[in-house]
């Protein structure tokens, strides 16, 4: 399979996102690829790969057939596995705090792709800027169970708090909802992702379509 080039500017697109979409194989009810697809027919602009139970060699075919369908028009990303990331020619990679140390990611990955950085507090934010991470995700802001090591809900003022501290983009997750998303927003998110909100629901493009129609209009309102 040839690797499909970039048309976009990925890192400017980071600025302009609002719905961060996130798969997951145990939740979703048409499967992953079913999934993408659709995220992608209701304009998502960045796709995460995120596997936890398949092998590294299925985790690669399903990553290349995934970066081939964003076509070089989304950003695409693998979370935590850096190996399947670089196999599947993908756009970076979103880690945690637990996960390959920052500065040993980037080495592996050159400085030209992206790699986003789970972070749970201000020092951690402050840490991740420092380091030069492209954007951070902060989780959880409510309760959750689709992360069983999530940790406990921060709450939107922790956004608020953050936003005031750090300049690159920032990313919501853990119990994010219709009803809260535009909360998060006002707050000083950039995007939120939800993952079992939305696939675990019957049709994921329109799921994904109210997310960011609400995400916009939060904008709006309140830039």
């Amino acid at each position: 399979m040839e690797d499909t080039p970039r048309m976009i500017n990925t890192h400017a697109l980071l600025r302009s996102m609002d719905f961060y979409f996130v798969t997951d194989s145990g939740l979703s009810r048409r499967g992953t690829v079913h999934d993408v697809k659709q995220a992608l027919e209701a304009g998502c602009a960045v796709i995460q790969y995120r596997e936890k139970e398949k092998s590294t060699r299925m985790m690669v075919e399903e990553a290349r057939r995934l970066r081939e369908m964003c076509g070089g028009r989304v950003v695409f990303l693998v979370n935590d596995r850096i190996d399947v990331a670089l196999a599947a020619d993908a756009d970076g990679v979103h880690i945690g705090q637990e996960d390959m140390p920052f500065e040993i990611a980037r080495k592996l990955l050159g400085p030209n792709r992206i790699i986003g950085l789970t972070v749970h507090d201000i020092p951690e934010a402050l840490e991740a800027e420092r380091l030069g991470a492209d954007y951070i995700g902060l989780s959880p802001i409510f309760h959750t169970s689709t992360k069983k090591d999530a940790g406990i809900a921060r709450g939107v003022g922790l956004i608020a708090e953050v936003r005031q501290r750090i300049h690159m983009p920032i990313v919501v997750i853990g119990g994010i909802t219709r009803e809260n998303v535009a909360e998060t927003i006002r707050a000083g998110a950039d995007a939120a992702a939800a993952i079992s909100a939305v696939v675990c629901a019957g049709d994921v493009e329109s799921e994904v379509r109210e997310f960011r129609k609400i995400i916009r209009e939060a904008k709006i309102s309140f830039p």
